[in-house]
């Protein structure tokens, strides 16, 4: 992890524990009262770690500040993300994100509204990526 955090331009945060992300991923949540309602997380995934797919109902946007990831959206082929990339994802489009097996990937996302976590994305779909 040593190398990323001298790369990363916030804290890396603390484990991400729950049953929405498959490997190790950490969130350093940056705003979150806000009159815009947009809160800002810092989220860094270890190579090969992944959230599952998920929709959000306000739309998300995705700010790539370090390392390489995969992002997407259900029916369209896989993005690979670097640092510099904005992904605007429009609201209720399903879809997923997370690093690629050999490198960490750390974006910033912001989210308003709720998000609503549905099935994993399996070894053997990634795999394929």
């Amino acid at each position: 992890m040593a190398s990323i955090e001298k790369k990363a331009i916030f804290p890396i945060g603390e484990p991400i524990e729950n049953e929405y992300f498959f490997g190790t991923a950490y969130l350093e949540m940056l705003l979150t009262d806000s009159a815009l309602n947009a809160p800002i997380g810092n989220v860094t995934f270890e190579p090969g770690a992944r959230n599952n797919w998920h929709t959000h109902a306000a739309g998300q946007i995705l700010l790539v500040t370090a390392g390489e990831g995969w992002y997407q959206e259900e029916g369209k082929p896989g993005q690979l993300l670097k640092a510099g990339d904005v992904v605007n994802i429009p609201a209720d489009v399903k879809h997923w994100h997370g690093a690629v097996k050999d490198s960490w990937f750390v974006h910033l996302a912001l989210t308003p509204g709720e998000t609503t976590w549905l099935e994993p994305v399996t070894e053997e779909y990634y795999q394929q990526l």
